[in-house]
């Protein structure tokens, strides 16, 4: 399956050329490179395309579809359930853990619970899950991607700056670094390892 974006306002202003061909045919596919690089953008535009969504200035051709019965995406930064209390109302003991539990605590029960319990078959977008997780939790996140890729058969495509997660060999890497005309950090931030304090 290929996405192609033939325009789109945040990508154009990025200096993506256009048409922006994307390759979704791996299982776990991961979205990385630098901050401002157009990755959640990416993953965002891979939401819509795959919903039929029009969203204005957005263009896109989804060529050799594979329907999912269920999109979900998931955006740690959004999405925190500590900050959502109201949707457990009917559920006292998980509103009790998720205001007791850590981040990172909250972020591995949604990967242990909610995730497994969506529809076979799924495509699963998650925005930097890896956030909250200590470098051990994020290799048990990748054990768990692996899971529902192999027993729920989800398709998975998620957005990450995770060493752990790009360098292991199961996923498929897209590095938006990798793009000719791509948004450069502002070098006034300093060089990398250097002093910015004056």
């Amino acid at each position: 399956m290929f996405l192609k974006i033939l325009s789109h306002p945040v990508l154009v202003n990025l200096n993506f050329h256009m048409p922006l061909i994307v390759d979704l045919r791996h299982p776990l596919i991961l979205l990385t490179g630098e901050n401002g690089c157009g990755k959640s953008t990416l993953l965002h535009s891979i939401y819509y395309a795959m919903r039929g969504e029009e969203v204005e200035g957005y263009v896109y051709r989804v060529e050799n579809r594979i329907e999912a019965p269920r999109v979900f995406l998931f955006d740690a930064e959004h999405h925190n359930p500590r900050m959502h209390l109201e949707l457990f109302e009917n559920n006292p003991q998980m509103r009790e853990f998720i205001q007791m539990a850590s981040h990172g605590q909250v972020m591995l029960s949604l990967f242990r619970e909610t995730f497994p319990a969506l529809p076979e078959g799924t495509m699963l977008l998650l925005d930097e899950p890896e956030m909250a997780l200590s470098v051990s939790n994020q290799r048990r996140i990748l054990k768990m991607l692996m899971e529902l890729v192999d027993q729920k058969k989800f398709r998975i495509i998620c957005a990450t700056h995770s060493p752990v997660l790009i360098d292991a060999p199961e996923t498929y890497v897209i590095n938006l670094d990798n793009y000719i005309n791509r948004n450069v950090p502002d070098m006034t931030l300093g060089v990398e390892g250097s002093s910015t304090i004056q």
